[in-house]
């Protein structure tokens, strides 16, 4: 099973170091490519170098925040395709429904599970 992720890129966006480092370590641990940002500018710099395979992307950010981070990745046709995945501690109707028209494919709710990020991972960039 481990091995459908062995060297997938996938991308963690979060102002939160402890939350950046729990997904990396998650992520790791089964084989995936971890890339890290601390915020939408840091990320779409890496995006662009590193053409990940899916992205996690926290809601509250400063500068750039997840919603204005995925309709930038959505409305570039390079990067329109790559899954985007909204994580936020609110589990909101609102923000379910705001990420879904900024273009995000799932939206999971933090604390997240090892199982909610495979599963998320599994749906949406696990291409074999």
């Amino acid at each position: 099973m481990t091995d459908s992720y062995q060297n997938l890129k996938v991308m963690v966006i979060d102002d939160s170091k402890t939350i950046r480092r729990t997904a990396e370590t998650l992520l790791n641990k089964v084989g995936c490519n971890v890339l890290t940002a601390e915020d939408g500018f840091d990320a779409l710099a890496k995006i662009a170098d590193n053409r990940p395979d899916i992205i996690f992307v926290d809601i509250m950010m400063p500068r750039l925040d997840g919603y204005q981070t995925c309709a930038l990745i959505k409305n570039n046709d390079e990067f329109s395709s790559i899954p985007v995945v909204m994580l936020s501690s609110k589990d909101g109707l609102f923000d379910k429904a705001k990420g879904r028209i900024v273009g995000s494919d799932e939206y999971l709710t933090k604390p997240f599970s090892k199982a909610e990020l495979l599963s998320a991972i599994d749906s949406y960039a696990v291409k074999h």
